[in-house]
């Protein structure tokens, strides 16, 4: 694919801690370098109503039930999808989003072991016929991602070591069953390593200089 044509959306998974931001941020460095219009989004945000969102499903201080909280997030999804994403690829922008309805199958899917196709259809209802064309899932394992985060653990972040591990087996059956879309990268590698390796799937997408 050449810089001219239709956008294209580029996700980036994983569970928290596994490096995804920096990824992103190297990522769209060379894509920018080689000619391409990029614009990064994070799920769920990037919008003045997905950011109120994100708040309160990351609020240590509430307890939110985990139907009401699959809701939040793809309610959270559908704006940005409307207000961002479906117009930024209509304009021929490629789109970088750090994390998108992946996340929700994997954390609220096999994590909170909410029915897998309620969790489908309400991915659908939020962002349509929208699929990413290339999702690179930054694979890391539980005590690495732990030593990497950082600051005061948000909601999320602090829910047990078994949640995390039904998370981290969703992202990868996830991979395993779209093996065309889903690129598996080992995140604990040195930073310029995984880069390396996002790079490869990248050079297949696009024409990288």
């Amino acid at each position: 694919m050449t810089p001219t044509e239709r956008g294209s959306l580029v996700t980036f998974e994983g569970i928290d801690g596994c490096g995804k931001t920096t990824q992103i941020n190297l990522t769209c460095k060379l894509l920018e370098k080689c000619g391409y219009q990029v614009k990064m989004l994070r799920e769920p945000g990037s919008t003045k109503t997905a950011e109120r969102i994100r708040k309160i499903v990351l609020d240590r201080r509430l307890t939110v039930h985990p139907t009401t909280e699959l809701l939040l997030y793809e309610a959270a999804r559908a704006e940005l999808t409307e207000a961002e994403i479906a117009p930024l690829l209509k304009r021929g922008v490629t789109v970088l989003c750090d994390r998108f309805y992946d996340s929700t199958t994997a954390y609220q899917g096999y994590g909170r072991r909410l029915d897998i196709k309620t969790v489908r259809f309400l991915h659908k209802v939020a962002v349509g016929e929208i699929v990413p064309g290339l999702t690179i899932l930054l694979d890391v394992d539980l005590k690495t991602a732990a030593a990497r985060r950082r600051g005061n653990p948000d909601r999320l972040e602090l829910q047990s070591a078994a949640f995390f591990n039904r998370v981290r087996r969703g992202f990868l059956e996830i991979a395993r069953k779209e093996r065309r879309r889903v690129k598996v990268v080992d995140a604990t590698q040195p930073i310029e390593d995984v880069f390396r390796d996002v790079r490869k799937y990248l050079a297949r997408k696009f024409d990288l200089k």
